[in-house]
């Protein structure tokens, strides 16, 4: 596993869950609590993890695992594990260096990155690293805002549009609302000038000047129909995130687009939403290979990386660890933590009989808790 070069610790962290732990240490509370929490009482957060916690899976024996690869293809995009990095805001709130060092930590490990709209460095600076970039969206009240955007992540050389569609306003965030949480002076939303760029540093009457700031910026009206105009403004490969039902799985299909994210959004939109992996199989089925399927939420090793791919999913998106090591490290924290990643999907592929990544499609899964033990076959 790559050192944490900047953690100066003699026994650097060999879990994701011992990077959370070393970054809570560093990282500000109210900068930790925007970055680890959810909304509400955060049930969806821990439904989230439980949802790997109770997934178990039947390994296949004598299938000659001598020579095993981690290699995957998302979104049309070469990967050197069936990972992308998620499109989280503000990078800066865990390292100074921000989005641009972990953009290069992608690149070293042959991962996406996806640079988040409300990213605190532009995407043309983050393409300097030459990673692999998908660019997400929000939907804007500004619709030549949208566009503008749009233009200039084809101009950056970005590799696919990802279309976030489960804000349509901003889950109640209780800590941030406790913490009247607001950006440092030296974080802003990059892409934007003015109060755009600056409005999540003001102290908020409503508790989090994030959610004013949303509130402002993002258009609600957002509807199955502006995805025409969307896909009439691009070339690039069109991603929906936020899918948790087999209607709007079937419907984005319908739309035109390349792949969806099953996503509750980790827990920070609607609180209760139930977690991606335990719709993940019905969504697949009603697509099939018609778009590629994505998946987020929870995922905190390459064990839950085995699961959700014998679930039905080509992918995931990894979110929080992803700051936890670059927190910890910088570049080389973020290193780590996707060095990790692949230790343990390599192991468990091979321990489970899987040769490839693509194989872990056909083991079965078994969700088990005290009560109960359900058989899901692969799909």
């Amino acid at each position: 596993m790559t050192e944490v070069v900047e953690a100066g610790q003699p026994n650097p962290p060999h879990s994701v869950a011992e990077f959370a732990d070393a970054a809570r240490a560093v990282i500000p509370t109210a900068a930790w609590d925007f970055v680890s929490g959810g909304s509400g009482a955060e049930l969806s957060v821990a439904a989230n993890r439980r949802a790997f916690d109770t997934l178990y899976v039947a390994p296949r024996m004598l299938r000659d695992v001598s020579h095993v690869s981690t290699a995957a293809r998302l979104v049309g995009t070469e990967a050197s594990l069936p990972v992308a990095i998620a499109p989280m805001a503000y990078h800066g709130l865990a390292h100074p260096q921000g989005e641009a060092a972990t953009a290069r930590a992608a690149k070293t490990a042959g991962v996406p990155f996806t640079v988040a709209m409300l990213s605190g460095t532009p995407v043309e600076r983050i393409a300097e690293s030459g990673a692999d970039l998908w660019f997400q969206l929000y939907w804007l009240r500004d619709r030549g805002a949208t566009a503008d955007l749009v233009s200039r992540a084809e101009a950056a050389g970005c590799r696919a549009l990802m279309l976030t569609v489960d804000v349509p306003r901003l889950g109640r965030r209780l800590k941030d609302h406790h913490n009247g949480f607001a950006l440092p002076s030296d974080v802003y939303a990059a892409h934007f000038r003015g109060e755009a760029a600056t409005g999540a540093q003001r102290t908020s009457a409503t508790g989090s000047a994030v959610a004013t700031h949303t509130t402002e910026m993002f258009d609600p009206s957002l509807a199955w129909s502006d995805l025409a105009w969307l896909r009439e403004r691009t070339r690039l490969p069109l991603v929906v995130k936020g899918i948790l039902t087999r209607e709007d799985a079937l419907q984005a299909a319908r739309s035109g687009v390349d792949a969806l994210v099953v996503s509750n959004h980790g827990g920070r939109q609607l609180d209760g939403a139930v977690p991606a992996l335990t719709v993940l199989p019905e969504i697949r089925d009603a697509v099939g290979d018609t778009v590629d399927v994505l998946v987020d939420g929870g995922v905190r090793s390459g064990t839950d990386v085995l699961k959700a791919l014998a679930r039905g999913a080509d992918g995931v998106l990894l979110g929080r660890p992803v700051l936890y090591g670059l927190a910890v490290g910088g570049e080389s924290g973020v290193e780590a933590v996707l060095s990790l990643l692949r230790e343990e999907l390599e192991t468990d592929l091979a321990l489970s009989g899987c040769r490839t990544a693509g194989e872990a499609a056909g083991l079965t899964t078994y969700e088990i808790n005290a009560s109960s033990s359900t058989r899901t076959a692969s799909w």
